[in-house]
């Protein structure tokens, strides 16, 4: 594998409580009951509209939903290396993909300012092609756009790309964009990530470098 495509959340930073946290606010802010984080962990991946409109509930109006995510967001921007952290051997299996001569990026459902400011926060920015997010793109994960996009600058093929990730969309969006699919097991959601079946299925970083 030449090009390796990280998601965020549940693969290379372990952020759910930060956003467990954050979420909470906006349902205090909106006067709402807060939720557990095992539910939140369920709500993450698929970009921050769908994560507040699912906290809020069914009944939710577009107005609130608008309102709640503007809340969330701000919030979260000011609070979220308050906890987050790499998960571990992330660090070191990075430096060392990047040593190899792999061509490195993110691809995540989170807005791209936040994802940039976390990763240059936990000193690792340097080592990513690109990074991109929910909102660089029409589209968001698992549509394959992000992935096409990524193949088309660096002319690598899918056949040498893997895109690795903790959830059933990041499952998806490889399958979208014939690409390999690398699950991973110390994330927000194994269950459905095993359920979409993965190419292959990694418990450690380590495990992770033997493949590639």
């Amino acid at each position: 594998m030449n090009l390796l495509i990280f998601d965020l959340d549940g693969t290379l930073i372990d952020s759910i409580e930060d956003l467990a946290i954050s979420v909470n606010a906006t349902l205090k802010h909106m006067g709402l009951r807060t939720l557990g984080q095992s539910t939140i962990n369920s709500y993450v991946g698929e970009g921050a509209a769908v994560l507040i409109r699912r906290a809020l509930g069914p009944e939710a109006s577009d107005a609130d939903v608008q309102k709640a995510l503007e809340f969330f967001l701000g919030y979260y921007r000011e609070h979220s290396l308050e906890h987050t952290k790499l998960y571990p051997g992330i660090r070191e299996g990075i430096e060392e993909l990047h040593a190899r001569g792999k061509t490195l990026a993110v691809l995540t459902n989170k807005p791209v300012r936040i994802s940039n400011d976390i990763l240059c926060a936990l000193g690792v920015a340097d080592k990513f092609f690109r990074v991109y997010g929910g909102n660089s793109f029409e589209q968001k994960k698992p549509d394959p756009i992000g992935v096409s996009t990524l193949l088309g600058e660096t002319y690598a093929s899918a056949a040498e790309t893997m895109l690795v990730g903790d959830s059933f969309v990041d499952i998806r969006t490889a399958r979208n964009a014939g690409v390999t699919a690398c699950g991973v097991t110390w994330g927000f959601d194994p269950e459905r990530m095993r359920a979409e079946e993965p190419d292959l299925i990694v418990d450690s970083m380590d495990e992770l470098l033997r493949q590639v």
